[in-house]
């Protein structure tokens, strides 16, 4: 029995099991069981046969947004509209066949678009250009979700489902669970709050499954079993989200105003050029991508070349993107800007920066 064989047997097993109490253990077993065959789908052996042709570029910019979406939602007139780049669009299926990558400048960054082929049910187990599809996706800051708004809501249900299924966790965070493989000593577990979906039994078997026997486990918050699954593998990708719909204007208004009002979604027309503003201004804002100024000592700040760093930025950070040998030559520094109490504030590396900052770096004598 293949790989594939065994993943269907075990999803018709879960859909038949009822979900209690009673069956909350061997649902959790079967979960990991899944979790662990799905892993040896997508990473097969390094000698399993000749390597597949892969379609990835090179990372550039400040931040990268995957389009992904089924074929022919108008991922390739989006990428038109917002970059210089030329992606061929038509009104077939399967226009786009490889990665195309364009260039959005806005609010002084460089973003990186990616025009990915079209992804169909069953990518997740390699149908399609699925698997390469998923690869480059996994290397994005953004996610732009690119759905049509005359088809129906299992579109957005068929996607996600294929992104879950390869390790890809849409707009949530990682789960608070400390995780340590050790040499010895046996599994350690503890919690700090009630668990109401897992139990240590339910941790040790799942740990022995994947002939884990020493490990120290501390959970800080109530996870499911799928969670703690997530954590064991590590290989998960938590990325942000945008559900983009396109094709508004064939479309009703009462159906406008209805996906209009679902979180994280914004309603477009690339066809007619609307809402396109909103759209970035929604990407921008999820990239979490700051800019800060710099100033020399005796001049006025540079506000025609700002820096781009993300959110939750430090001074050192900022250091690293003037000069990778800044950190080893300096004293303090000098801020204006919403982060300080006054201004000018002096401050050290760990200082965090904010949105329009000014910085100005001492040097060491």
């Amino acid at each position: 029995m293949g790989i594939l064989e065994k993943i269907q047997e075990i999803e018709k097993e879960i859909s038949r099991t009822q979900k209690n109490k009673a069956t909350e253990y061997h649902l959790g077993l079967l979960k990991a069981k899944l979790a662990r065959y799905r892993v040896q789908l997508l990473e097969p052996s390094k000698g399993g046969g000749a390597k597949g042709e892969g379609f990835d570029v090179m990372k550039s910019g400040d931040a990268r947004i995957a389009l992904i979406g089924f074929p022919s939602v108008g991922k390739s007139t989006l990428l038109n509209h917002l970059t210089k780049t030329h992606s061929e669009a038509g009104a077939y299926e399967f226009t786009t066949l490889t990665c195309i990558p364009g260039k959005i400048e806005y609010n002084g960054a460089n973003i990186q678009l990616l025009d990915l082929p079209g992804i169909i049910e069953g990518a997740s187990q390699g149908k399609g250009r699925g698997r390469q599809v998923i690869a480059v996706a996994k290397t994005a800051d953004l996610i732009l979700m690119m759905l049509d708004a005359t088809k129906s809501r299992q579109q957005r249900v068929l996607l996600e489902r294929e992104l879950e299924a390869v390790g890809i966790r849409l707009n949530k965070a990682r789960p608070n669970v400390y995780f340590k493989i050790k040499k010895g000593g046996g599994i350690g577990f503890n919690s700090t709050v009630r668990l109401t979906h897992v139990n240590a039994q339910m941790v040790y078997q799942i740990l022995h499954d994947y002939k884990i026997f020493n490990a120290e486990v501390l959970i800080r918050e109530d996870i499911t079993v799928d969670e703690f699954i997530d954590i064991v593998l590590g290989n998960r990708k938590y990325i942000n989200c945008i559900y983009c719909y396109n094709k508004i204007d064939s479309i009703t208004l009462e159906e406008l105003d209805r996906l209009a009002k679902e979180p994280k979604t914004i309603v477009i027309s690339c066809e007619m050029n609307l809402n396109l503003d909103y759209l970035m201004e929604e990407m921008w804002k999820h990239l979490n991508l700051l800019r800060v100024y710099t100033k020399k000592r005796g001049e006025y700040p540079d506000f025609e070349t700002g820096l781009i760093v993300r959110n939750g930025a430090t001074v050192e950070h900022v250091c690293h993107a003037i000069h990778r040998s800044l950190v080893a030559e300096f004293r303090y520094a000098l801020i204006w800007g919403t982060s300080t109490k006054h201004n000018p504030q002096r401050v050290g590396l760990s200082h965090v920066m904010e949105n329009e900052d000014v910085i100005q770096v001492v040097k060491k004598k």
